[in-house]
């Protein structure tokens, strides 16, 4: 049985133990929070024999095959570090980190450790993702000249959106997805790049709108936003038509038009737990065969999107408390 601990016992915490609950050959083993009770009625819930009252004892566990970090991204360094400095390999909830500097020093240290370390970024390894791609590159709707992704929902009020010191802002939370839609189909070996943001009194991005240009004419425009909801949806467009792709994070439809405007085609993902136990599954199989990244998310593109995010801040003049 593969062995995983789990360290923060949030939300996506929770949605992570539901899902391996449902897998097979993989169990949870260990949860970890800095308040105990929670910590235990965590495991209470979800059947798991350890609960631990710090991370560091979780860190400590060497029965562990590997610890899945679902804090808060302001503390993925801190807590991922930790994990590696106690031979633990990892799987980090997205944003990996929270900026391209960090992510190297993280990753560096894990190759010089032998440790299996992952951005858990689950759109990446959605099967359904790669089915779009491959449709899309297969010509479904021409070549493709244009895209836009929109990932907007309203939650300002939410502590680790609106704080500063949690590396609050729409960006690292939500603009990530769209980011990874346009690096998915598109590439990220774009000419050129214009972007403006609105921050907050507290300094960090409300929402943004970027447009990207490549030298043989695409473009594409990547929006995030938490003070307002959007369509969660990315479109597509070719020389011969038009594809609509439901849910920017779990990608879960595509609906195909021609160039009239009619549907000629309708695609949708298999069905699944949650979408999570993808990444897991993935970081199983790597493990087991002895690598220290995935194939799906190697380290080199963890690290190239984290810049495209450190680029975009810079421009906007944002910075967290703990980068100044």
């Amino acid at each position: 049985m593969f062995r995983m601990g789990i360290l923060g016992a949030g939300n996506i915490a929770h949605k992570m133990a539901y899902t391996v609950e449902k897998l097979d050959g993989v169990e949870i083993a260990a949860v970890a929070s800095r308040d105990i009770k929670k910590a235990s009625e965590f495991a209470e819930k979800h059947g798991i024999k350890k609960a631990y009252g710090s991370y560091d004892e979780l860190a400590k566990d060497d029965t562990l095959n590997l610890i899945y970090v679902a804090t808060p991204h302001s503390h993925h360094f801190e807590h991922t570090m930790l994990c590696l400095e106690n031979g633990r390999n990892v799987m980090c909830e997205k944003a990996f980190m929270l900026n391209a500097q960090q992510t190297k020093t993280v990753l560096d240290f894990a190759k010089e450790k032998n440790l299996f370390i992952t951005e858990a970024i689950w759109t990446r390894f959605l099967p359904f993702v790669k089915q779009v791609k491959e449709l899309l590159d297969g010509g479904v709707i021409g070549k493709v000249r244009m895209m836009e992704a929109h990932y907007c929902f309203e939650c300002m009020e939410v502590e680790r959106m609106k704080n500063p010191l949690l590396a609050g802002g729409a960006l690292l939370d939500l603009g990530i997805y769209s980011l990874t839609a346009m690096a998915l189909l598109m590439g990220t070996d774009y000419a050129d790049r214009k972007t403006t943001a609105v921050l907050t009194e507290n300094g960090v991005d409300a929402r943004s709108h970027t447009v990207y240009t490549w030298k043989d004419g695409r473009m594409a425009a990547v929006n995030s936003a938490m003070d307002m909801r959007a369509k969660d949806q990315i479109r597509v467009y070719g020389e011969s038509g038009y594809a609509e792709i439901d849910n920017v994070a779990n990608w879960s439809e595509m609906r195909v038009y021609d160039s009239n405007e009619k549907l000629t085609a309708v695609y949708k993902h298999p069905e699944q737990i949650s979408g999570y136990e993808y990444e897991v599954l993935a970081s199983v199989k790597a493990i087991e065969e002895g690598k220290i990244e995935t194939d799906i998310m190697p380290h080199d593109e963890t690290l190239r999107m984290m810049s495209i995010m450190d680029d975009l801040r810079n421009e906007w003049g944002m910075k967290y408390p703990m980068e100044k």
